[in-house]
């Protein structure tokens, strides 16, 4: 909802949301303890820094913590041509079946959205590989699929995978010969140490193809400390999608178009944050972007109780757009609403969409902490960390961090925001 008197968010100059980032301050690997790492506090604009294994004493006691548990799949495989020519296709998200689930328990087919590099040298034809699964040799194929009623985003490729064991799983076939993802700007190759390293020690679900990076920080002794010190914790999904390293080329903000990503809400969490007033302490981002949809998921339930799951999708600007609804509900009625319709769909948990971009003039409706990591010059993220601490206050924090020699992106240090 935008705030009256306040600059229309579509209207933001992304270069207002530059600063300057020496390459050397981007982490290119983890520390060797996740816990070690530098934790910036900002607390009603005063600004310090801890460890991060010092976290579960700057929460209150009895407080909610959201995390996500997705976790990344090695995405990348590679394909080599007769001709020698090396092919990479990088699946995006499933298109037969769609269903996130239903996709890794597939045997013998399945199909994806993908881009695909060295494209120019496969314009038809199978791709074929062969791989061991177990024990089992067997052969992967790679062919590009022209249905229409399946294609993508713009620079999407359909691409359909097939292999000759009924007895193996597409999971097992992406554990056996996918390569981890990991961000372009870290300018290496993904190593054996990534495997463990890029996913977080509470990782569960898998489906994405970046890190909830805010999360990777966490060791069990963490959570043993919020365990004691009485914070609940609350898990949800949100697959995190390539969009996510997508960069904002346009002028302003409303040229740049926001990846759609796949939410999961099991009926626990929305009754975990009744019982805390509709509040909470998100963990990254994409925690920040599930939660805060969730409001505009209960306006769409008040709106039209009748609503199914492809009704609830979360649209790029819908936060920004005039509602019907007056006066506007608080948290707690679009989350009971959303417990409301779960009950008449008989359902235990909410399956979604979300395309919500968060940037300033946004009021935040459910969180009110947040953990989070140095994000990138000029990109969404920033605006979304902005928003938050409202102002120019977000380059206060990085210049502080800056300063006082944090690291940067993935595999850096993190921060506490609780706003004034």
């Amino acid at each position: 909802m935008r705030v009256e008197g306040m600059q229309n968010p579509k209207d933001i100059k992304i270069e207002d949301y530059a600063y300057e980032l020496p390459d050397e301050r981007i982490a290119k690997y983890p520390l060797a303890e996740r816990d070690a790492s530098k934790l910036l506090i900002y607390d009603h604009g005063t600004i310090s820094h801890r460890h991060f294994r010092d976290l579960p004493e700057l929460l209150p006691e009895g407080s909610l913590l959201v995390m996500n548990n997705t976790r990344v799949i090695q995405a990348r495989l590679h394909f080599r041509k007769e001709t020698g020519a090396l092919i990479e296709v990088f699946c995006l998200d499933p298109a037969v079946p769609h269903d996130y689930v239903l996709m890794f328990q597939q045997t013998t087919a399945c199909t994806w959205h993908c881009l695909v590099g060295n494209s120019k040298k496969w314009k038809e034809g199978v791709l074929t590989r062969e791989i061991e699964v177990e024990g089992k040799t067997l052969t992967l194929k790679a062919e590009r699929n022209t249905d229409t009623q399946l294609a993508g985003k713009p620079g999407e490729s359909v691409i359909t995978f097939s292999w000759n064991e009924a007895e193996v799983t597409w999971a097992q076939v992406l554990d056996a010969c996918g390569e981890l993802p990991i961000p372009p700007y870290l300018n290496r190759k993904t190593e054996a140490s990534d495997l463990k390293t890029y996913q977080t020690v509470y990782s569960k679900v898998k489906g994405s193809v970046a890190a909830p990076t805010a999360g990777l920080h966490f060791t069990p002794a963490v959570l043993e400390a919020l365990d004691r010190r009485g914070i609940e914790r609350a898990e949800l999904t949100l697959h995190v999608g390539a969009g996510t390293f997508k960069p904002v080329k346009s002028e302003r903000i409303e040229g740049h178009e926001m990846h759609s990503e796949w939410i999961y809400v099991p009926r626990r969490v929305v009754e975990q944050l009744l019982q805390h007033g509709g509040k909470c302490t998100a963990v990254g981002t994409t925690s920040v972007r599930t939660l805060e949809s969730l409001y505009y998921i209960g306006q769409k339930i008040l709106k039209n109780p009748e609503a199914t799951e492809d009704d609830l999708k979360v649209m790029q600007w819908e936060p920004y757009e005039p509602s019907a609804l007056s006066p506007q509900p608080s948290a707690l009625n679009s989350l009971q609403a959303i417990l409301a319709w779960m009950d008449r769909h008989h359902t235990e948990a909410l399956h979604t969409s979300t395309q919500i971009i968060i940037a300033p003039s946004y009021q935040y409706h459910i969180v009110e902490r947040m953990i989070t990591n140095f994000h990138q010059p000029q990109s969404t993220l920033l605006l979304l960390v902005s928003a938050f601490v409202g102002g120019d206050r977000w380059k206060d924090i990085y210049r502080y961090a800056l300063d006082n020699d944090f690291r940067f992106l993935s595999y850096g240090d993190s921060s506490l925001l609780i706003p004034s």
